[in-house]
């Protein structure tokens, strides 16, 4: 497939002066056509700026083009340009704003822009977010976990993580302050062994507890239901049950220590994910500035493309040591059923 290029001088000079934001102001002059950011960049440069390679933008732009050149509300803006000032609003390590309103270019036309982009890739959500449709498909997800170290029946491993958001004005700002003292979505993961989202709960806020998410998410009543024959692990912060499980808060034997360290494992694949994804979408890390609604629309907008950089088999970016999740800090006591289910799983399997 060939580079493409951009379709008018009148995108050109937007999209240089979006792109070179780090540029001081420079006095207005005449342009000339010159060629894409996908040939003005080296590949590695590119990379760093838009957090996919030059063959996964012209992907994405495959995927998601055509719809942001039909709904006739892209303005003078080609699908190309629109995706890709996109990625590198969210790909940037300092908050929007800072660079937003640069040559004319208004806060409002990026986030503009942004908003649609997200909202023609969330309409993909079905496809790129889903649980296990079949047993087939979860004996696969179940084996792919069993090769970290030998855990059996995992299907998926589920937590919280928080990000970032304004403060929330009015009666229920209060709720959105996590127990860091900064407000935040709390939002809920649950990831495959190779750090695909599987599922994905953003719109709690950061005072929710993870064990209230989970307790109120559709997925609960999934497996509530038997609807999945394996299970999910969590850390402490969430009860346990016969389809999820959490670690021993005291173990007494071998085989609960054992059990504990394969848990431990097995579960780190849904911090690597957190990693992974928050290093490449650093918008994730520090921060949005935007409206409560597009917030949560971005969050399920870059897991959707989190799985579509694992599929294009992209570059994973350095994990910044910040971006490590910590646990609840009110570990809840393992009883009735899904203690005793955990306790013969471990008698049998350890």
């Amino acid at each position: 497939m060939s580079i493409r290029d951009i379709e008018s001088v009148e995108e050109v000079v937007f999209m240089d002066e979006i792109f070179d934001c780090e540029q001081p102001r420079r006095k207005k002059k005449s342009y000339r056509a010159r060629v894409s950011p996908l040939e003005m960049y080296s590949d590695a440069e590119f990379l760093r700026k838009y957090r996919f390679s030059k063959e996964g933008a012209i992907k994405l732009i495959d995927l998601f083009g055509a719809q942001l050149n039909s709904d006739g509300r892209g303005g003078k803006l080609s699908p190309e340009l629109q995706i890709l000032t996109a990625l590198r609003c969210w790909g940037r390590n300092e908050v929007q704003d800072d660079s937003a309103d640069l040559h004319g270019i208004s806060q409002q036309s990026i986030t503009n822009v942004c908003r649609r982009v997200a909202l023609s890739i969330v309409e993909t959500r079905q496809m790129y977010i889903r649980m296990p449709a079949n047993l087939d498909e979860e004996v696969q997800k179940i084996n792919m976990f069993s090769n970290i170290c030998g855990f059996k029946s995992v299907v998926g491993c589920i937590d919280c993580t928080h990000i970032r958001i304004p403060h929330v004005p009015g009666n229920e700002g209060h709720y959105y302050i996590n127990r860091k003292n900064f407000p935040s979505l709390n939002v809920q993961v649950v990831c495959d062994a190779s750090l695909k989202i599987m599922d994905i709960v953003a719109r709690w806020y950061g005072s929710a507890h993870d064990s209230r998410i989970f307790n109120e998410s559709a997925l609960k009543l999934k497996f509530e239901g038997g609807q999945f024959h394996g299970r999910l692990l969590g850390d402490s912060g969430y009860a346990c049950t016969p389809y999820l499980f959490t670690p021993v808060l005291r173990p007494r034997s071998r085989k609960e220590v054992r059990y504990n360290a394969m848990h431990v494992r097995t579960r780190n694949s849904v911090e690597r994910c957190f990693g992974v994804l928050k290093s490449r979408f650093r918008c994730l890390q520090t921060g949005f500035r935007n409206s409560l609604e597009n917030i949560k629309l971005y969050v399920v907008a870059l897991a959707i493309l989190h799985n579509i950089a694992i599929i294009f088999n992209e570059e994973e970016f350095p994990v910044e040591e910040e971006v490590v999740e910590e646990q609840e800090l009110q570990p809840i006591q393992a009883v009735g059923r899904g203690a005793a289910v955990r306790a013969a799983f471990i008698e049998e399997n350890f």
